[in-house]
């Protein structure tokens, strides 16, 4: 796919890892970005891809993203995604789209930083009075497959609904001339992702290591099966829908991640290749690949 990527902002779950921000993606089509939910440091992430040559990330680029679902580790960056890109002028208001509640998360975070606004708005530091908004689209509860909520020349987006506890959760299908890329976000296995993965280019599925989750109490591991995927899930998945590439985000390794007495990659690597032999123990046999920070696709 010569101009369609998939740029890994964010790789990380809620939890504090030093080498993994949180879960925040990009589909660039022709040198246009989308992003995919914005977790802790999404815009600095966004600029160190576009000092790797990503010019669609440059940050006052940043005009429209989608979000999957309102959990704090995929949304705390939002403040972020609005206020840096004006500051660095952007002129067009941020577009969202994502679940219900996503326009009232943007109001109040216009009102908690309303002496910010006032001063560069109306003090004597220069700022247009347009990059600061925003332009939420919500996806009312309610329906399995939302159809194409989004389109332009570059691309066409289909949103659909996944399980991931009480919050209402999307799914994203990015549709371009070239290929097909799928991003689950958070959830447990459902039927639709298969329908949704089907011969897709790209895969982009959240994923936890089996084996630790058994090093759980019953609570937590009745919490992770019923919210999560678990690595031999996403294999069926995959032996399903037979997409081009399997790339896993999110992974929740069920380890400390707080602890400064161990070697901390050392131990994630580790378990990195233990998903994947589960994911082939399970009896995936197609290419499939831990995504990191900062990867292209």
């Amino acid at each position: 796919m010569k101009n369609t990527k998939l740029v890994l902002l964010g790789t990380g779950t809620p939890n504090a890892c030093p080498d993994h921000s949180g879960p925040a993606s990009a589909v660039i089509v022709n040198n246009k970005a989308y992003l995919i939910d914005f977790g802790p440091g999404v815009v600095r992430q966004a600029s160190r891809a576009y000092f790797k040559g990503i010019d669609a990330l440059r940050p006052d680029r940043l005009d429209i993203a989608f979000c999957t679902h309102l959990h704090t580790d995929h949304t705390t960056g939002l403040p972020d995604l609005i206020y840096t890109p004006w500051v660095l002028e952007r002129e067009k208001p941020l577009k969202l789209y994502g679940p219900a509640g996503l326009s009232d998360m943007a109001h109040h975070i216009e009102k908690a930083y309303s002496a910010d606004l006032d001063m560069r708005l109306n003090g004597d530091e220069p700022a247009n009075p347009t990059g600061y908004k925003t332009e939420v689209t919500e996806l009312q509860p309610g329906r399995e497959d939302y159809g194409i909520i989004y389109e332009d020349e570059n691309v066409r987006v289909n949103a659909f609904t996944v399980k991931h506890g009480r919050l209402q959760s999307l799914a994203y299908r990015f549709m371009t001339d070239e290929g097909i890329i799928v991003i689950s976000g958070d959830t447990a296995p459902v039927p639709i992702m298969i329908e949704k993965a089907m011969n897709a280019d790209i895969l982009l599925h959240e994923c936890q290591y089996e084996q630790g989750l058994s090093a759980r109490t019953p609570q937590w591991q009745i919490y992770h099966r019923n919210v999560h995927t678990m690595s031999t899930d996403l294999a069926h998945i995959a032996i399903k829908a037979r997409p081009a590439l399997v790339v896993t985000y999110h992974r929740i390794y069920h380890m400390n991640i707080l602890d400064n007495t161990i070697d901390l990659n050392k131990e994630m690597e580790i378990r990195n290749e233990k998903i994947l032999q589960e994911i082939r123990s399970a009896g995936y046999d197609g290419p499939v690949i831990n995504g990191q920070d900062l990867d292209v696709f």
